[in-house]
């Protein structure tokens, strides 16, 4: 039997997506990378992987189809809005485990598939849903004695909501004004999940001392909404997570905190270490636009003021023989000037190719860190969810290393007494 000492919960978390992201989620939700980070992956077990719905073109080509057929509107967004979202639909691995495995992970989130339908909105704003049957869970499987996987699904869609277009006082017919012009998708991740009122049992608002409505986060009704989905397709063998609890479930987590500690402790370091590199690169790179801005504006500057300072048309003389002939005043200031934005020209491109270079620099820790967040998210999140518990692990893991190390330190100091004597 597997080691499923508390309850099943399912969960599910909604990300936001970077335009700068998207092409990093699309490599990984979809194997499109020659090698991973995350040592869990199991490229021979690739194939297992499932599409409940499969692009047809890269994430953003498939954004930019939605907007050119006006299945989804962009207007009035600003330049850094959020284009994309990500639901990762998730339970324990013993649960799958003890269910038949691989067979009843695929109803399980062709189900859930289902829920996201509805959660999103409609099909036509997902991008891509695939189910990860690749992912190894060592500790069960090193405790079982046999191969078991973590089943979980990617869910990556384009958040929006309905937005009324009204007719405008410019508009000819004022009978028009004011009334609905259009409907649109509006695309927009703040009000997609923004809270909501919460209501009483007579579906009435709760309101404050103040008389202000009390709002219940956007999140947690994603939670309820999942769970009670799920619930009514038949799995009543799953709990919903807890509210502000410090106990969770964490019969996976365990065994990765008792067995993987010292790889757990590497990976947060360099997560640090990468965010603050990741960091110190945007802004080196925000300097160096500055740098660039100041060059540019003194070359224009001393471009202008050399063509007012004199009109070259009117420098020299012509000779007989059709030759111009220049005094050595005025042939030392046209060279003098010619260094000078020669000089420009040469410092202008060095700024330019050190500016490419800090941008790429940022993209790929931009990159890496976010590889890196998905090797450590599971151990960050034991952490997060249950410090008391996994404390406890971690001092039964260590103190057996601690008592080993006194223990040689103590002997030591007697070999070394032993020859000064």
């Amino acid at each position: 039997m597997a080691r499923n000492d508390g309850v099943d919960r399912t969960s599910v978390r909604n990300l936001a997506v970077s335009d700068k992201a998207v092409g990093n989620t699309q490599q990984h939700n979809e194997r499109e990378k020659d090698s991973y980070r995350n040592p869990d992956i199991i490229p021979q077990r690739t194939s297992w992987n499932v599409h409940f719905k499969k692009p047809t073109a890269s994430y953003t080509d498939l954004f930019a189809q939605l907007e050119a057929a006006g299945t989804i509107s962009t207007r009035g967004l600003k330049p850094d809005a959020t284009h994309y979202c990500e639901l990762v639909f998730d339970v324990n691995s013993a649960y799958f485990d003890n269910h038949g495995g691989y067979e009843f992970a695929k109803q399980f989130y062709e189900d859930a598939y289902k829920a996201a339908v509805q959660i999103v909105g409609g099909e036509q704003y997902i991008l891509s849903a695939v189910m990860h049957a690749d992912e190894i869970n060592r500790a069960m499987t090193e405790a079982l004695g046999r191969e078991v996987y973590h089943y979980h699904l990617h869910v990556v869609y384009v958040p929006v909501v309905e937005k009324q277009i009204l007719w405008s006082k410019r508009c000819k017919d004022k009978a028009l004004v004011g009334t609905v012009k259009e409907t649109v998708m509006q695309v927009s991740r703040s009000k997609k999940w923004a809270s909501k009122p919460l209501l009483d049992d007579a579906g009435k608002p709760v309101l404050q001392k103040n008389g202000k409505p009390v709002l219940k986060k956007s999140y947690s009704i994603l939670q309820d909404d999942f769970f009670n989905y799920m619930h009514n397709a038949g799995y009543t063998d799953v709990e919903r997570g807890e509210r502000g609890s410090t106990e969770e479930h964490l019969t996976v987590t365990q065994f990765k905190v008792q067995r993987e500690q010292e790889r757990l402790d590497s990976l947060t370091a360099q997560a640090d270490q990468k965010a603050q590199s990741l960091a110190k690169t945007s802004q080196t790179l925000s300097k160096k636009e500055k740098e660039l801005a100041a060059v540019q504006k003194k070359a224009t500057l001393t471009k202008e003021a050399l063509i007012h300072a004199r009109d070259l048309d009117y420098i020299g003389k012509r000779t007989f023989l059709g030759n111009y002939s220049l005094t050595e005043e005025e042939f030392s200031k046209l060279k003098k000037q010619a260094d000078h934005g020669y000089m420009m020209d040469v410092e202008n491109r060095r700024l330019k190719e050190e500016l490419s270079t800090a941008k790429k620099e940022a993209i790929r820790w931009s990159n890496k860190y976010h590889d890196l967040w998905y090797d450590v998210k599971p151990y960050l999140d034991a952490l997060h969810c249950a410090p008391e518990l996994v404390r406890g692990f971690l001092e039964k893991i260590l103190a057996p290393k601690q008592e080993l190390t006194m223990n040689v330190q103590q002997r030591n100091r007697r070999r070394g007494q032993d020859v000064e004597l």
